[in-house]
């Protein structure tokens, strides 16, 4: 017997998406070729990333959490979103929907903070370093927020102004450098640095770029959505030794 109860199987995550124009390329968690899974999508009307990441998202939260139960009722055993200053929303949204909840790359910073030497802290690379304050760490669960570096590309030529404000052309290899220079500027100006965790979402394509320039482990969205996917649907081993010296097939 094989029983139902979802109206969608086989994409267990769900992605809140910003209503956005800009080109999504390959390693944004907006372009559904980037996972080597199953996604299910809801965009958020009116959840422009102004508002979330220059604003207060708190104030679209009723709307990030109606989404999040359609994505629920879809058949989603997972939610996760598209910006990193969604932290803020983490806990209203975890108390309104019957499934873990992962809003922020920001999330990362314990975890990857207890992988490194005492003497060694994880820097955040944002894309605002203007607007990201305290409180959004506070809600990704950080507790040292002192010890939390926080650099960003608003210096940057390309990547904030093109993502922020929304434009339908971007020079992606202008990003790049931007966020090449602002990995060097992380190394340049704090030595304690031993690992990095990119907040925006749009960050991924770059993240080998920043390892290769900086030496550090880079922890983006790609690498929290495939941890918390992993735990949604655990991948399946054979029973058996697959080892020709156990014996005759």
């Amino acid at each position: 017997m094989v029983y139902g109860g979802k109206s969608v199987y086989g994409a267990v995550l769900g992605i809140l998406m910003l209503e956005a124009r800009f080109p999504r390329i390959f390693g944004d968690i907006g372009n559904a070729t980037t996972w080597s899974f199953p996604v299910q999508y809801r965009v958020v009307k009116g959840a422009s990333p102004d508002k979330v990441v220059r604003q207060d998202p708190m104030l679209l939260v009723d709307d990030f959490i109606a989404a999040a139960n359609e994505l629920v009722e879809s058949g989603c055993d997972g939610i996760t979103t598209n910006c990193g200053f969604l932290a803020l929303t983490q806990e209203r949204i975890s108390k309104a929907v019957p499934v873990p909840v992962a809003t922020s790359s920001l999330m990362q910073i314990p975890m990857v903070q207890a992988l490194l030497a005492p003497d060694k802290k994880v820097a955040v690379l944002t894309i605002s370093k203007n607007t990201l304050t305290p409180a959004h760490l506070r809600a990704a669960g950080v507790k040292n927020l002192d010890e939390v570096p926080i650099f960003g590309t608003d210096e940057g030529h390309t990547f904030t102004r093109s993502i922020l404000d929304d434009h339908e052309a971007i020079d992606f290899e202008a990003c790049r450098q931007d966020m090449i220079d602002a990995a060097r500027q992380i190394v340049e100006t704090d030595r304690d640095v031993g690992a990095i965790v990119l907040e925006c979402t749009n960050m991924t394509p770059y993240a080998l770029d920043v390892r290769k320039v900086t030496g550090l482990p880079v922890f983006s969205i790609h690498s929290f959505v495939n941890w918390f996917h992993q735990g949604l649907i655990p991948s399946r081993f054979p029973l058996d030794l697959d080892d020709p010296r156990s014996g005759l097939f």
